[in-house]
């Protein structure tokens, strides 16, 4: 019965047609002008212009779904920079540890030449880096989205956040708008630019995987932006920008997938930039970074540790190694304290204590609280200054 309707629905709907076609044909002046268009295929011809008249440009097709990031791309892009930087090197073409330094004395050397991004924070041509992008340099270019170029000079660096400023003397120079990375969600839609492979200007879209990352091994200060945005060589010092073109952080590292291989394996990490921001602060006014130091080594409190030690939580560190002759051992600490709390700053792990103890000022009091078989101990500490790490 359904097929007998169906067959007998088709044979009317083929019928209908062929009645249409045909009086379209006969008569296409009862149908309206649009309708016999169609079927016809029939073009508008393009408009012929009369003398002086201008035609209108057309309009961009309109992004209904409201997922394009031109705008913020638009923003941001011209603040992004390409560093090229080249270094002389000996090499030792028997690549003999016993010839190394025969070969070096008086030996040709050869140039070798890397690349990487940095980002204009500031008109009068400040710009970020990283630190390993321009180590070790002997000349640095930097080459700007318009097609200029200049030499930079380094202001100063930083090897503990890997961040470095450089200074180019250019006009009109476009610098980004910082953004605030506090603000920043796991989940939100991040933007990596910069220059990978050398190929040129890129820009790849990711989210915000993750924030706060930390004891990877990186840097000796690590506090991470984690994005899936495609990080890949070249795009060290360049930008993450969220979806309005702000700054959020300076691209610095990824996880390869395979280790053989330098491509990205959509694990990438980002300096925050209020971190940025600090230390270019500070490289500019003077050049260079001063953090508190109190000469200890420590580790985290494992659960085996927190129940050898009768603790109610994993907080705290265990101090593994102590200077002699540094603050931390001319006030009494010794190995195997467990460190609580610096000037009633409750510490959680080890980065939290190399994180607190390199805010204090040199010269500075800092009251630190232990625990020592058993007991509760206050003790005060002149704070010294960190020595650099070139």
């Amino acid at each position: 019965m359904l097929k007998r309707f169906w067959l007998v629905l088709t044979q009317i709907v083929t019928i209908l047609l062929l009645m249409s076609f045909v009086v379209l044909t006969l008569k296409p002046q009862w149908f309206p002008e649009s309708v016999t268009r169609w079927f016809s295929g029939y073009k508008s011809p393009n408009p012929v212009l009369k003398s002086g008249e201008t035609l209108a440009p057309r309009e961009a097709p309109r992004n209904l779904s409201g997922l394009s990031y031109h705008a913020a791309v638009s923003s941001a892009l011209p603040s992004v920079v390409k560093i090229f930087t080249s270094r002389s090197v000996t090499k030792n073409p028997y690549n003999d540890p016993a010839l190394n330094q025969l070969f070096n004395q008086g030996q040709p050397q050869t140039p070798e030449n890397s690349l990487g991004s940095g980002v204009i924070i500031d008109k009068q041509g400040f710009v970020v880096t990283n630190h390993h992008v321009i180590e070790n340099a002997d000349q640095i270019e930097v080459a700007l989205s318009d097609g200029r170029r200049a030499n930079a000079t380094v202001i100063g660096s930083d090897a503990d956040t890997d961040v470095a400023v450089l200074k180019i003397n250019l006009d009109k120079l476009p610098s980004i708008t910082l953004g605030h990375d506090d603000q920043l969600q796991v989940g939100d839609v991040v933007l990596a630019i910069g220059n990978p492979f050398g190929v040129g200007q890129s820009v790849t879209m990711g989210i915000v995987s993750a924030l706060h990352r930390s004891q990877l091994g990186i840097n000796t200060f690590e506090n991470f932006i984690q994005t899936d945005a495609a990080i890949n060589p070249g795009n060290s010092g360049g930008a993450l920008v969220d979806s309005n073109g702000n700054l959020v952080g300076i691209n610095t590292a990824i996880v390869t997938g395979n280790t053989s291989s330098e491509a990205n394996a959509g694990i990438g990490f980002a300096i925050p930039v209020s971190v940025m921001k600090q230390i270019a602060d500070e490289l500019i006014a003077t050049g260079t970074v001063t953090r508190g130091f109190i000469g200890i080594s420590s580790q985290n409190v494992t659960p085996e540790m927190a129940k050898a030690f009768n603790l109610s939580s994993q907080e705290g560190v265990i101090i593994a190694s102590v200077r002699a002759d540094g603050p931390a051992g001319k006030a009494g600490i010794t190995v195997g304290d467990i460190l609580f709390s610096i000037n009633d700053t409750p510490i959680k792990d080890t980065a939290d204590m190399l994180n607190e103890v390199a805010h204090l000022k040199p010269g500075a009091k800092a009251q630190i609280k232990l625990l020592r078989n058993g007991q509760i101990l206050d003790v005060t500490v002149i704070i010294g200054t960190r020595p650099s790490n070139k």
